[in-house]
């Protein structure tokens, strides 16, 4: 099979020196040619060259300002350039290699020598090339991997969520609604979608605790004794006790909510007792979800209350039981709420 020309851009304003660099190139190689430091620019811009053979000494724009200005820009900064020299540019060669230039060639030229370093830097540039090549390829692999593994990790979530629906049957749409609520407010926060995806599918974990909890006690229909409020208590510690040693960002804040959401902002909450800013704000904002979906929906021990009931409770506990900032975040956003509780009854 073959194999296509890598291309040469020869630059040289005087034509007997192009000749030569000719001769000695033409039979391996597909050759650009320009007599002057702008055409020189012009053509690596639009030829995108595998190699630059650039004459220093030219008028109106010598060697080392083409070189300066190939290497300023992206589209050919990465091109090499040899440095094609009179003996008595030598002293110019550190200038040379400064500006970026990867190799010098003294003249009168040497055919020969011209074709070994040549040969030499088509290589390296290839060699470069395929390098590149396989590191964008494992850079597609690892961001597929990473895709699969976060597929993997929403997908073992929503099956650990439809675990504790079938335990808890009142928690279905109970989950949907909190975890649109939790990112009603994330996003009225600010919160990057990145961070707003972990919070929607973390949230929706925040009971999974109570797979620990004794169906006697979650289908009550009566008042909870204090012992049987206790037991209840505990699933903040059951979910964060399944939730807990991953590094993986998703489980985290999982594990944050399901150990927080019933903390208050004034300490008398469970199980920790932190006060204000000791609750993580993912917590803050799942406490305040899970208590107006609560209110609003039907349990085994009540009737749902209507909206504007369970709205007056979440601005008569701000500062008590909710964080200040997060029930305005509540308020501006009312609307977005109800409307999510609309559609998911």
């Amino acid at each position: 099979m073959n194999r296509q020309k890598s291309t040469i851009l020869l630059v040289d304003d005087i034509p007997a020196n192009i000749k030569i660099l000719v001769g000695a190139l033409r039979d391996n190689y597909r050759l650009v040619v320009a007599t002057s430091g702008f055409d020189a620019i012009a053509a690596a811009i639009e030829k995108k060259p595998d190699l630059i053979l650039l004459d220093v000494m030219m008028p109106g724009m010598d060697g080392y300002e083409v070189c300066k200005r190939l290497k300023s820009k992206r589209e050919t900064a990465d091109i090499p350039i040899i440095f094609v020299t009179a003996m008595n540019e030598e002293r110019d060669e550190t200038r040379g290699f400064l500006l970026g230039a990867v190799d010098y060639i003294v003249k009168p030229v040497n055919p020969v020598i011209v074709k070994a370093r040549v040969q030499t830097h088509i290589a390296l540039r290839m060699t470069q090339r395929e390098l590149q090549r396989h590191r964008d390829e494992l850079e597609e692999i690892i961001l597929e991997r990473t895709r699969e593994l976060r597929e993997t990790q929403i997908e073992i979530t929503n099956r650990l969520v439809q675990a504790a629906e079938y335990h808890d049957h009142q928690t279905s749409r109970h989950i949907t609604r909190m975890a649109h609520y939790c990112v009603i407010l994330g996003r009225a926060h600010g919160m990057p979608e990145h961070e707003l995806t972990l919070l929607f599918h973390a949230s929706a974990m925040h009971d999974i605790g109570k797979l620990g909890i004794s169906d006697a006690i979650l289908h009550k229909k009566g008042t909870l004794t204090p012992d049987e409020f206790d037991e209840m208590k505990r699933h903040t510690l059951i979910g964060a006790d399944l939730l807990f040693g991953s590094d993986n960002e998703l489980m985290n804040m999982a594990h944050l909510i399901a150990l927080t959401h019933h903390e208050k902002w004034d300490g008398t909450g469970f199980p920790l007792g932190l006060q204000k800013e000791e609750i993580p704000f993912p917590g803050r904002i799942a406490a305040l979800c899970d208590v107006f979906d609560a209110l609003s929906s039907k349990r085994p021990y009540k009737d749902a209350w209507p909206l504007s009931e369970a709205k007056k409770v979440i601005i008569e506990q701000k500062g008590v039981h909710f964080d200040p900032y997060v029930v305005e975040l509540f308020l501006d956003n009312y609307e977005k709420v109800e409307e999510v509780y609309n559609k998911v009854k």
